[in-house]
This record gives structure tokens, C-alpha cells and sequence, in this order.
């Protein structure tokens, strides 16, 4: 069950569902008891209430002898529906006066304007699936790439959420036995071997563990990598993100300093979402924009999931690199890739200086030779081995989820402390009561009507 009493779901909702403004064709939906009854009584064609669920039907929304469209119905009968209620989908032309026209007449009948998620909500509510699925919905509407698609999909179809329940079945005897030992506590009897549940214990620590390891890789793959180019005058930052966008995004000038601003744009490579920064080169200058720049590109700096530091190799010696690569102040974990520019015109000894310096990569921006390297190194230093595992591990990309998991951890490293400290049975239950608890708040075992209200109203009308 998702909430021990599930709100009565009593009235009718609806919503423009697809995206708002003129467009060939925009879909309303209706949700609720009234849903066939409503549109029946707007709807010139077949009696709809007469038809079977999973038809489409053609004819005319009127009101009274107005004919506001034609229209297409699409009838989905209870349960078999998104939300498991009745649901009605009116496609008609995508006209911003015909939708407003539309959703007025059905509000005067008795709908109500549905709120933020409500649909999705009520198919939760109605246990069409869980609440780490319901947010997939919103991940998968949300998704930009190839990787961000595929695991929102993978947790819609109920991936993540298997093996959750399989992690909480599996304490959940062991608690109930607990809790049975305290119904008999006068007696002094022990029903759970308590070196069994160690063992368990130390499974489950194991698996929740690796589904933390996995956030980190699941907020590159949900929310993209901040990378930011940094690196001296002139040394082609500029020109670096023109070609890895393709296009003339930032200035390009022989003149050093150009760049006084910041210059964002976002990449798709191989299925991760990267946001490249173009910053203002870092020197020491008397020129107060430029300045003002530079202080910029270093708040930038300390912001960056990962830094891209771009040198001249023409002028650059690999002591020097050194050393402007750790003024930059990062923070330690940060990864840092050095790319060295102007591979075309640096001479053979220059090149051999950095061609066997770790994690450096050399290339020529304005002709596009390297690029490629520089691409798989990028993708190297944000993936690791994570995404080759990708068709089969449960990848975590939800912080509400991460921090579930972190409680979970703690609670259960209190119990196996407990365990091995000689802890009252009282003690261990109350430890693994909130292991479970916070298992079952991302599933929606255990919810409350606050939590869900956080949740939905971060949907987009219509879902």
C-alpha cells in the first residue's frame, strides 16, 4: 500500500497534457468518474459511454450549438488506464483558443483543473506503481540523452524498485522476529539467530553501499558535467568551444584578454550531457573588466565538476603547467585534464616535453585535430568502469533516494554495533525499524501526504 488511507478520489481532473502554445494538435486529458460522462455530454458522435476502453472515436466538441473542433476521443475504461481511473484523451487542433475554449466548457460541467503531477499521482495512489517509479516519469519526460533515457527507463519498468523490495523482504523477517522476542521479553527467549542476522546485515550494508557508489555516477548521467575551461590568455578556450560545439558560440581574437564574461553551452558526448564553460584567461591585469573577469572564471573554477586546463604548448613548459594547474585552488577529487593547443605549429622537442605527461592531452582547437582524444578522455574521467555496467546494475540518480540510502546505512551500522556491543532486543528493533522506514520512503511503502505533495508538484501539469 502506498499511504495507509489513501485520499477519496472522488472528482474528475483535467489538464492540457501536451506542451502549451499554437501546434498542430494539443491532447487533453480527463481523469475520474465523471471522465466518460463529461465528455459524453460534450461530445457530438458515439454514445462513448456505450464503447469499449482502448477505441478513438471521431466527432465534435460543442458547447450547447457551438462547435468549438473536431476532435478525436480516445477512451481508456478503469483500471486499464494510466491512472486506473477512467481516462478520456481529446485531441483536437492545437490552437491556444481552442484549448482554453475547451478546458472552460469542462471546468463550468464539473472538472476540476488537475495540479502539478496529479495524474501520476493518482496512478500511484491507485498502485499502478511505486513512488520511485512515479519520479521516473518525470526522469524520463526530462531526459536529453541517450544514458539519462535509458536509466529513467530502466526504474520506470520497475528496476531500482525490485531490488529495494528484495533488500527490505529480507530484513523484514528478521525485524518481525525481533519484535516477537519483545512480545516474550519477560521469558527471555531469542526467536532470530542473531549470527544469521549479522550475516544479513552485512549483505544488505554491502548492496545499499554500492547503490550510494552509484549516485555519483547518476548525477553526471541526470544532471550533466559542469566543466569549465581554464587556462592563460590566448591559450584557444575560445576557440576550443567552437569546435566542440560546432558552431562560432564565443569571440575569437589574436587579441589577449577578449573574453570577459562567462560563455556556457551544453554538448551531448557519447550519451553524457556536458556544460562547457568558456572563461576570461588568468593572468594578473590592471584592466578593471578583465579583472572582474578573472575573479569570475575562479569562482567558476571552484564550482566545476571537472576543469579542462588549456595551455600553448608553444609556450608552456611542463614546470609551468604544474604550477598553474594548483593555483587554481581545487578542491581535492576534482578531476583535471590538461590540454595542450597549438599541436600544429609547436616544434618536435616542445611536443615531446608533454606527449608522455600523464593525463594530457594535445591538440590543435582551430583545425580539430585531437579532438577526439579529448572526448574520450573527458568521457574516461567522468565514467570510469561505471557505465559499461549500465545493462545490468541499478544505477541511483534521485537525491531523495541517495539520502533514504544514507539513512538506511546508518541505521543499519547501528544495529550491527548493537549486535556486536550485546544491545537489548528493544535497541536492535528500533534500529531496524528505521532501516526499513527509510527503505520504504523511496518505493512509497511509507509515505506521507507532505512528501508527496514535494514530489508531484515538481511534474508538469497534464502528468
Amino acid at each position: 500500500m502506498a499511504l495507509a488511507h489513501p485520499p477519496a478520489l472522488s472528482d474528475t481532473i483535467i489538464a492540457l497534457s501536451t506542451p502549451p502554445g499554437a501546434g498542430a494538435i494539443a491532447v487533453l486529458r480527463l481523469s475520474g468518474p465523471e471522465a466518460i460522462a463529461l465528455t459524453d455530454g460534450a461530445f457530438a458522435g458515439k454514445r462513448l459511454r456505450d464503447q469499449p476502453g482502448h477505441t478513438l472515436h471521431y466527432g465534435t466538441i460543442r458547447d450547447a450549438d457551438r462547435i468549438l473542433d473536431e476532435v478525436v476521443v480516445s477512451l481508456f475504461r478503469a483500471p486499464h488506464s494510466y491512472t486506473r481511473e477512467d481516462v478520456v484523451e481529446i485531441s483536437c487542433h492545437g490552437s491556444d483558443y481552442i484549448v482554453q475554449e475547451v478546458l472552460r466548457l469542462f471546468t463550468r460541467r464539473g472538472a476540476r483543473l488537475a495540479e502539478a503531477g496529479e495524474f501520476t499521482k493518482r496512478a500511484f495512489l491507485h498502485g499502478a506503481f511505486d513512488l520511485a517509479q512515479a519520479e521516473a516519469v518525470a526522469d524520463l519526460i526530462a531526459a536529453d540523452s541517450q544514458l539519462s533515457h535509458q536509466v529513467a527507463m530502466q526504474q520506470m519498468r520497475g528496476g531500482f524498485s525490485r531490488e529495494l523490495k528484495d533488500l527490505r523482504g529480507r530484513l523484514v523477517q528478521f525485524a518481525a522476529l525481533l519484535e516477537l522476542e519483545l512480545d516474550f521479553g519477560e521469558e527471555d527467549v531469542e526467536f532470530a539467530d542473531r549470527t544469521g542476522l549479522v550475516t544479513l546485515l552485512q549483505e544488505v550494508q554491502a548492496l545499499v553501499r554500492r547503490l550510494l557508489r552509484s549516485f555519483e555516477l547518476g548525477n553526471v548521467i541526470k544532471n550533466g558535467v559542469t566543466t569549465v575551461i581554464a587556462g592563460r590568455p590566448n591559450a584557444g578556450k575560445s576557440t576550443l568551444l567552437n569546435a566542440l560545439l560546432h558552431e562560432e558560440r564565443a569571440i575569437v581574437s589574436a587579441i589577449a584578454g577578449t573574453t570577459r564574461d562567462l560563455i556556457e553551452d551544453e554538448v551531448s558526448i557519447d550519451g553524457i550531457r556536458f556544460r562547457f564553460v568558456d572563461t576570461a584567461g588568468l593572468r594578473d591585469t590592471t584592466d578593471v573588466v578583465e579583472s572582474m573577469g578573472v575573479e569570475r572564471t575562479m569562482k567558476r573554477v571552484l564550482q566545476a565538476a571537472l576543469v579542462v586546463y588549456l595551455f600553448d604548448i608553444t609556450t608552456t613548459n611542463p614546470t609551468e603547467l604544474q604550477a598553474e594547474i594548483q593555483a587554481l585552488g581545487l578542491a581535492p577529487g576534482v578531476p583535471v585534464l590538461a590540454v595542450g593547443n597549438k599541436l600544429d605549429t609547436a616544434s618536435d622537442p616542445e611536443l615531446d616535453a608533454f606527449r608522455s605527461r600523464p593525463g594530457t592531452v594535445l591538440i590543435a582547437a582551430s583545425r580539430g585535430d585531437g579532438l577526439d582524444e579529448l572526448q574520450q578522455a573527458l568521457l574516461q574521467l567522468v565514467r570510469g568502469e561505471g557505465l559499461d555496467r549500465l545493462g545490468s546494475s541499478t544505477i541511483v540518480t534521485n537525491l531523495r533516494h541517495a539520502r533514504s540510502l544514507e539513512a538506511a546505512a546508518l541505521a543499519l551500522n547501528a544495529v550491527l554495533t548493537g549486535l556486536a556491543t550485546g544491545a537489548g532486543t528493544e535497541l536492535l528493533a528500533a534500529d531496524l525499524r528505521h532501516a526499513l522506514a527509510a527503505l520504504g520512503e523511496i518505493t512509497g511503502e511509507i509515505s506521507s501526504d507532505d512528501l508527496l505533495t514535494s514530489i508531484f508538484t515538481q511534474f508538469c501539469i497534464g502528468k
